[in-house]
């Protein structure tokens, strides 16, 4: 089982293609995580936003979660073209984001994670934080971190001394 991380962006679909060149015919887990808006309020400076325990909060909630499952859905197509046997994935950010992520990797005893890199280098990556070096980190499994094509030519550039 391969784990894969969507989020819809052009370096989640990256991450697909790849894995879907090295792991054909491999079952495979879309994985798109969501946020409860009770959690972001939780994180807020007090006084902003509505309050825990608005009644909208559940609406809002449900929204959140039918989209993702749009989400995880259109990234499990993307997989099934790539040549995975894929299925759909979605659930509720809890505590990091890479823990969420390590979390359900145990969750579906994936052998492997896979995500798309955002590209962020120097400070930014520094100041920001980043999912994947994160997961990278502290995973006790195989992890692929797979750039966009537009990120992985900016780098060839760079060590090619032209950017």
């Amino acid at each position: 089982m391969i784990l894969l991380g969507y989020d819809g962006s052009d370096n989640a679909k990256e991450a697909i293609q790849h894995a879907g060149a090295l792991f054909q015919g491999q079952p495979a887990a879309i994985l798109v995580v969501w946020e409860e808006y009770g959690e972001i309020v939780a994180r807020a400076p007090a006084g902003f936003g509505r309050a825990a325990d608005d009644p909208d909060i559940k609406r809002m909630d449900d929204a959140t979660a039918r989209e993702a499952e749009q989400v995880a859905e259109a990234g499990a197509k993307l997989a099934r073209d790539a040549g995975l046997d894929a299925t759909p994935r979605t659930i509720p950010r809890s505590g990091a984001m890479a823990e969420t992520v390590l979390n359900e990797a145990d969750a579906v005893n994936a052998d492997a994670i896979v995500l798309g890199s955002r590209g962020r280098g120097g400070i930014g990556s520094f100041l920001l934080g980043s999912v994947s070096n994160a997961v990278l980190q502290s995973a006790d499994r195989p992890v692929m971190i797979v750039p966009s094509a537009a990120v992985a030519r900016e780098r060839a550039e760079k060590l090619r001394g032209k950017g």
